[in-house]
């Protein structure tokens, strides 16, 4: 197999990926879940929820901190409508897309050649379904065969951009941050990895860039 080389940053020597999942790998559009609680009657959800900015509600689903049932009492309260968890649960699942088939062709390229982790910001409402979408997509139950160890922000209690999140990554792998590429669609999460010292890199998904334009066979 002809050894990968990550574009951007090709004159650096990488022995490790931190990949994030959604916008990078999983294609997702925050403006479908936002849209489908407004066509619910939730007229202000967009001023609570944003890709760069949640309120708490938000923030402890993914960090694992309330249970599905909980999230849904509290979206029923701050929209003081009486939604069903179908519906709450439908809208919410509505950013997730697709695994586009050439991308995880590509992520098995890359696990081959480098230590590839996960790093994930979601929640366990989210797994189940884009779990499913993957299962029928490329046939596999789960991302765990892409990567040496997957951390989701629910399973660990920690999100990013926080210091701790990275701090957890490098020290249970023992990963030296110079050797390591983050990659993430968001700035807020680029700006948090370098300042533990990773070469992180801002995927501008809003200008149709993906990580198939990022690495190249030599």
């Amino acid at each position: 197999m002809k050894k990968l080389a990550f574009l951007p940053y090709r004159y650096l020597n990488f022995k490790n990926i931190i990949f994030d999942l959604g916008g990078v790998i999983l294609n997702i559009d925050y403006h479908l879940t936002i849209d489908g609680f407004k066509k619910l009657g939730f007229d202000n959800f967009d001023a609570i929820y944003s890709q760069a900015n949640q309120s708490g509600v938000f923030d402890k689903i993914d960090k694992g901190t309330i249970t599905p049932a909980k999230f849904r009492d509290e979206i029923r309260e701050l929209s003081g409508k009486p939604f069903t968890d179908k519906q709450i649960d439908d809208a919410w699942n509505a950013m997730l897309l697709n695994f586009p088939v050439h991308r995880l062709e590509l992520l098995e390229k890359v696990h081959s050649q480098f230590r590839t982790f996960l790093l994930s910001n979601t929640n366990i409402i989210h797994i189940d379904v884009y779990n499913q979408i993957l299962l029928n997509t490329f046939g596999v139950e789960d991302l765990s065969q892409f990567f040496e160890k997957e951390y989701y922000s629910h399973e660990i209690h920690l999100r990013k951009p926080d210091a701790e999140v990275f701090e957890l990554i490098l020290k249970e792998n023992d990963l030296k941050p110079e050797e390591t590429l983050f990659i993430d669609d968001s700035e807020q999460h680029v700006i948090g990895a370098r300042k533990l010292g990773l070469n992180a890199y801002h995927l501008k998904v809003k200008d149709g860039e993906t990580i198939e334009d990022l690495f190249k066979e030599l």
